[in-house]
Protein backbone atom coordinates (compact mmCIF):
# COMPACT_ATOMS: atom_id res chain seq x y z
CA UNK A 1 0.00 0.00 0.00
CA UNK A 2 1.48 3.46 -0.77
CA UNK A 3 2.12 6.63 1.69
CA UNK A 4 -0.64 8.78 1.82
CA UNK A 5 0.43 11.90 0.32
CA UNK A 6 -0.44 14.07 3.44
CA UNK A 7 0.39 13.97 6.77
CA UNK A 8 0.06 16.56 9.36
CA UNK A 9 1.53 14.72 12.75
CA UNK A 10 3.08 16.16 16.07
CA UNK A 11 6.17 13.59 15.12
CA UNK A 12 9.59 14.49 13.18
CA UNK A 13 9.69 12.57 10.02
CA UNK A 14 12.79 11.03 7.78
CA UNK A 15 13.78 12.54 4.67
CA UNK A 16 15.30 8.81 3.15
CA UNK A 17 12.41 6.81 4.37
CA UNK A 18 9.61 9.44 2.70
CA UNK A 19 11.93 9.32 -0.68
CA UNK A 20 12.06 5.28 -0.29
CA UNK A 21 8.52 5.25 0.04
CA UNK A 22 7.48 7.57 -2.71
CA UNK A 23 9.84 6.05 -5.28
CA UNK A 24 8.91 2.31 -4.08
CA UNK A 25 8.05 -0.05 -7.30
CA UNK A 26 8.22 3.05 -9.94
CA UNK A 27 10.63 2.54 -12.37
CA UNK A 28 9.49 5.70 -14.51
CA UNK A 29 10.85 7.97 -11.34
CA UNK A 30 13.68 9.90 -12.94
CA UNK A 31 14.13 12.81 -10.37
CA UNK A 32 13.12 13.68 -7.30
CA UNK A 33 12.84 17.22 -5.56
CA UNK A 34 12.51 17.82 -1.63
CA UNK A 35 12.10 20.59 0.35
CA UNK A 36 12.43 20.70 4.18
CA UNK A 37 11.39 23.72 6.09
CA UNK A 38 12.72 23.72 9.86
CA UNK A 39 12.03 26.20 12.77
CA UNK A 40 14.89 29.77 12.58
CA UNK A 41 15.97 31.30 15.61
CA UNK A 42 15.28 34.64 14.61
CA UNK A 43 12.12 36.30 12.81
CA UNK A 44 11.73 39.84 11.96
CA UNK A 45 14.62 40.40 14.06
CA UNK A 46 13.63 38.85 17.20
CA UNK A 47 15.05 35.86 18.80
CA UNK A 48 12.55 32.84 18.73
CA UNK A 49 12.66 30.02 21.43
CA UNK A 50 9.46 28.10 20.30
CA UNK A 51 6.56 28.01 17.73
CA UNK A 52 3.49 26.32 18.16
CA UNK A 53 1.39 25.36 15.02
CA UNK A 54 -2.23 25.03 15.13
CA UNK A 55 -4.61 23.35 12.35
CA UNK A 56 -8.11 22.39 11.97
CA UNK A 57 -7.81 18.41 11.76
CA UNK A 58 -9.17 17.20 8.51
CA UNK A 59 -10.22 20.23 7.05
CA UNK A 60 -5.96 20.97 6.67
CA UNK A 61 -5.69 17.43 4.97
CA UNK A 62 -8.01 18.02 2.60
CA UNK A 63 -6.96 21.50 1.73
CA UNK A 64 -3.42 19.95 0.80
CA UNK A 65 -4.68 16.83 -0.74
CA UNK A 66 -6.48 19.88 -3.58
CA UNK A 67 -2.89 21.44 -3.47
CA UNK A 68 -1.23 18.23 -4.66
CA UNK A 69 -4.14 17.73 -7.01
CA UNK A 70 -3.81 20.93 -8.67
CA UNK A 71 -0.04 20.08 -8.71
CA UNK A 72 -0.22 16.97 -10.41
CA UNK A 73 -2.65 18.81 -13.22
CA UNK A 74 -0.21 20.99 -13.56
CA UNK A 75 2.93 19.50 -14.07
CA UNK A 76 4.06 16.42 -15.35
CA UNK A 77 5.06 14.58 -11.94
CA UNK A 78 4.08 10.96 -10.69
CA UNK A 79 3.76 11.58 -6.87
CA UNK A 80 3.84 14.05 -4.27
CA UNK A 81 4.14 13.55 -0.44
CA UNK A 82 3.69 16.44 2.12
CA UNK A 83 4.26 16.02 6.13
CA UNK A 84 3.74 19.60 8.14
CA UNK A 85 3.73 19.16 11.44
CA UNK A 86 2.20 20.84 14.66
CA UNK A 87 2.18 21.15 18.10
CA UNK A 88 5.00 22.66 19.79
CA UNK A 89 8.40 23.06 17.84
CA UNK A 90 11.76 24.51 18.54
CA UNK A 91 15.08 26.17 16.73
CA UNK A 92 16.48 23.87 14.42
CA UNK A 93 12.98 21.46 14.35
CA UNK A 94 12.14 20.41 11.43
CA UNK A 95 8.64 21.83 10.41
CA UNK A 96 7.42 20.65 6.59
CA UNK A 97 8.62 18.11 4.26
CA UNK A 98 7.65 18.16 0.28
CA UNK A 99 8.69 15.57 -2.00
CA UNK A 100 8.03 14.96 -5.65
CA UNK A 101 8.46 12.35 -8.26
CA UNK A 102 8.81 12.99 -11.89
CA UNK A 103 10.31 11.49 -15.30
CA UNK A 104 12.39 14.86 -15.35
CA UNK A 105 13.56 17.28 -13.29
CA UNK A 106 12.27 20.35 -14.29
CA UNK A 107 8.20 19.09 -13.45
CA UNK A 108 9.88 17.95 -10.14
CA UNK A 109 11.60 21.01 -9.02
CA UNK A 110 8.75 23.23 -10.30
CA UNK A 111 6.20 21.03 -8.78
CA UNK A 112 8.44 20.78 -5.19
CA UNK A 113 8.46 24.81 -5.13
CA UNK A 114 4.39 25.49 -6.55
CA UNK A 115 3.49 23.24 -3.52
CA UNK A 116 5.50 24.88 -1.03
CA UNK A 117 4.12 27.94 -2.12
CA UNK A 118 1.05 27.12 -1.84
CA UNK A 119 1.31 25.75 1.39
CA UNK A 120 2.43 29.19 2.73
CA UNK A 121 -0.25 31.18 1.32
CA UNK A 122 -3.51 28.44 1.31
CA UNK A 123 -2.94 25.64 3.46
CA UNK A 124 -4.97 26.40 7.12
CA UNK A 125 -1.92 26.61 9.70
CA UNK A 126 -1.54 29.60 12.09
CA UNK A 127 1.88 29.22 14.00
CA UNK A 128 2.20 31.46 17.10
CA UNK A 129 6.13 32.80 18.13
CA UNK A 130 7.79 32.69 21.65
CA UNK A 131 9.81 35.50 21.39
CA UNK A 132 11.67 38.07 24.69
CA UNK A 133 8.95 39.48 24.01
CA UNK A 134 6.05 37.51 24.68
CA UNK A 135 4.35 34.82 22.22
CA UNK A 136 3.33 36.81 19.31
CA UNK A 137 1.04 34.98 16.47
CA UNK A 138 2.82 35.09 12.61
CA UNK A 139 1.15 37.20 9.99
CA UNK A 140 0.56 36.62 6.41
CA UNK A 141 3.64 38.01 4.28
CA UNK A 142 3.22 39.72 0.80
CA UNK A 143 6.26 38.06 -0.32
CA UNK A 144 4.58 35.44 0.26
CA UNK A 145 1.42 36.33 -1.83
CA UNK A 146 3.85 37.06 -4.38
CA UNK A 147 5.59 33.96 -4.90
CA UNK A 148 2.65 32.47 -5.57
CA UNK A 149 1.23 34.88 -7.52
CA UNK A 150 4.33 34.24 -10.09
CA UNK A 151 2.59 30.85 -10.50
CA UNK A 152 -0.61 32.63 -11.82
CA UNK A 153 -2.67 32.67 -8.58
CA UNK A 154 -3.46 35.84 -7.22
CA UNK A 155 -3.82 36.03 -3.61
CA UNK A 156 -4.21 38.72 -0.90
CA UNK A 157 -3.38 36.94 2.37
CA UNK A 158 -1.03 39.90 3.79
CA UNK A 159 -3.38 42.11 3.06
CA UNK A 160 -6.53 40.09 4.35
CA UNK A 161 -8.31 39.43 1.15
CA UNK A 162 -7.67 35.73 0.98
CA UNK A 163 -8.87 33.23 -1.05
CA UNK A 164 -8.58 29.75 0.13
CA UNK A 165 -10.90 27.56 -1.42
CA UNK A 166 -8.22 25.03 -3.54
CA UNK A 167 -10.91 24.87 -6.41
CA UNK A 168 -11.47 28.54 -7.05
CA UNK A 169 -7.87 28.69 -6.78
CA UNK A 170 -7.05 26.30 -9.23
CA UNK A 171 -9.48 27.49 -11.89
CA UNK A 172 -7.50 30.60 -11.88
CA UNK A 173 -4.37 28.71 -12.88
CA UNK A 174 -3.16 29.32 -15.70
CA UNK A 175 -3.03 25.69 -17.74
CA UNK A 176 0.04 23.86 -17.87
CA UNK A 177 2.42 24.47 -20.46
CA UNK A 178 1.61 27.94 -20.57
CA UNK A 179 5.10 29.50 -19.52
CA UNK A 180 3.82 30.21 -15.97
Amino acid sequence: MPAPRVTVQHADFDLSAEVAALRAGDAGVGAVASFIGTVRDRNDGLGISSMELEHYPGMTERAIESMIDVAIGRFAIRRARVIHRVGLLEPLDQIVLVVVTAAHRRDAFEACEFLMDYLKTQAPFWKKEQTPSGARWVDARSADDAALARWGVDVRNASGEAEHDPQTIAAALPPSGSGA
